[in-house]
């Protein structure tokens, strides 16, 4: 009897240790920025770009905010395509990676490079003679042997907001290239791809439907949609509510397309960017809407934006003078997808 009662009693744990697991895999959060700043790449650290601290984990930590997109530059972590990493930007970007994980939080770090290079004083896209698709490739199978050991590493961002390509399979090849350069040396951790022109999700069947046919051996792929809502998606705001046309349902007009194609191709989703104004509280209902249907919908996602040096940036949730930003209100009642 009591052999049996052990057995039950390990199983028990077991199926709650899974379902903890689970139900940790969608965290909601939000991007902490400052490592793709500045126009002088690769800069000077603390001038011209920085990385989050303490005071930023420690803040949406108790805000239950539990997953943080951070943002860097290829450039930065390497400086020559082909070379190793800068150790001195790698540890930079490691003291972050290790802060979150004593605060227990997940971290999904970005690579927010718009499927391009700074060569010279020119952006070159990536699959160009100046930038090889292998040279990518390199980079982040260099980045995971860094970070293939880390607990708290949510996924490898491979690329924020792929635009203006040459070819319709452009990105997808560029993707598939690093999935299987990461898959060498990583066969474990979640490799989370963004999608073409700018990653819309309203745009999603039409310009990154192809992508649900990469090929991950270790079949661990989550695919990253961005949702604004003003006008012309872009995050922009440069008008009243009104006259962005902006309803209460818009956040969850530009969604759908990207969750009913998650849906149909049964694949993981993520929403690695929204984000609204502070000046208006109507923008707030359209944010709560969406952030509700994504939660019912099992899609998590990060805010944009908050970190260190956004100043007076309206979409911020950086609090100022100790205070809350008016978006706190409804970001604090997302914290985890179903």
């Amino acid at each position: 009897m009591k052999k049996i009662t052990c057995s039950l009693l390990i199983l028990l744990s077991v199926a709650i240790s899974k379902a903890q697991v689970n139900s940790a895999s969608k965290p909601f959060g939000v991007n902490l920025a400052g490592g793709d700043f500045g126009s002088n790449i690769p800069g000077v650290f603390n001038k011209d770009y920085t990385y989050p601290g303490e005071a930023d984990l420690d803040y949406f930590k108790k805000k239950g905010l539990n997953l943080i997109r951070v943002p860097f530059l290829w450039e930065r972590l390497q400086p020559v395509m082909g070379a190793d990493l800068d150790k001195q930007e790698l540890g930079r970007f490691m003291a972050v990676v290790d802060a979150a994980a004593k605060r227990g939080m997940m971290v999904l770090p970005d690579m927010h490079n718009y499927c391009r290079r700074k060569v010279g004083n020119d952006w070159k896209l990536i699959g160009t003679p100046e930038v090889p698709v292998e040279a990518v490739a390199d980079a982040w199978a260099k980045i995971a042997v860094e970070l293939k050991d880390k607990k708290n590493i949510w996924g490898y961002g491979l690329m924020n907001e792929p635009h203006d390509m040459p070819a319709a399979d452009s990105w997808f090849t560029i993707a598939q290239a690093i999935i299987s350069k990461v898959r060498s040396v990583d066969p474990k951790t979640t490799i989370v791809v963004g999608g073409d022109s700018w990653s819309s999700a309203e745009r999603w069947p039409s310009y990154s439907g192809n992508l649900k046919n990469l090929v991950d051996p270790s079949n661990n792929l989550i695919y990253e949609a961005h949702i604004y809502f003003d006008e012309n998606s872009s995050g922009a705001y440069k008008f009243p509510y009104s006259k962005e046309l902006a309803t209460a349902e818009t956040g969850i007009v530009r969604a759908m397309p990207f969750v009913e194609w998650l849906k149909a191709n049964k694949l993981r989703g993520f929403i690695g960017e929204y984000g609204v104004p502070d000046n208006d509280p109507k923008w707030l209902v359209t944010l709560d809407k969406l952030l509700n249907y994504l939660q019912q919908n099992g899609v998590n996602g990060t805010y944009w934006a908050a970190g260190p040096w956004w100043g007076d940036y309206h979409l911020a949730v950086q609090p100022r003078n100790g205070s809350d930003r008016p978006q706190m209100q409804i970001l604090g009642k997302y914290l985890q997808a179903k």
